[in-house]
């Protein structure tokens, strides 16, 4: 008797729209159940060289939460591309800035296999929003409730 372990093909996959409200979520936590279901790691026929995640859409990312000091300490790093042009922001700073969206963005990206094209055509199933709205009702997503541990220190920026 042979047992063989059968592989999703990209035609198979059917994928589903998942709405999920990120006020008050813990960003780290949030990034890992976000970055597991855009690599379809929730799914009993995953298959680690196939696109089988769902589309993501998060509302709300400018109201997630940080814990401990990481408002003050956590540093991101970026280069303009010239020489000596590294240029650092704080995660509180992002938050509060024009673009708070990307504190989700990045941490979600890091979760991610690293420098592949799977991971990049992963990553533009996610959406992320700062308000309650999105243009993605025609999709009929399910919405899923993501209760974050309560945890003692949470700071909100």
């Amino acid at each position: 008797m042979m047992k063989t372990t059968a592989s999703l093909k990209p035609a198979e996959v059917e994928k589903k729209w998942i709405v999920i409200d990120a006020e008050n979520a813990v960003v780290g936590r949030l990034a890992s159940f976000i970055a597991m279901r855009l690599r379809g790691k929730h799914r009993p026929d995953y298959t680690p060289h196939v696109d089988c995640g769902d589309y993501v859409v998060v509302l709300n990312a400018d109201k997630v939460k940080f814990t401990g000091r990481k408002l003050d300490q956590k540093i991101y790093y970026r280069h303009t591309g010239h020489p000596g042009g590294i240029k650092q922001i704080t995660a509180g700073k992002q938050l509060n800035g024009r673009f708070p969206e990307r504190v989700l963005e990045k941490a979600v990206e890091r979760m991610l296999p690293k420098e592949s094209p799977l991971a990049r055509a992963q990553m533009t199933h996610l959406r992320i929003y700062n308000g309650g709205e999105h243009p993605h009702e025609a999709q009929n997503p399910e919405t899923i409730a993501f209760k974050e541990m309560n945890a003692k220190n949470v700071r909100s920026a």
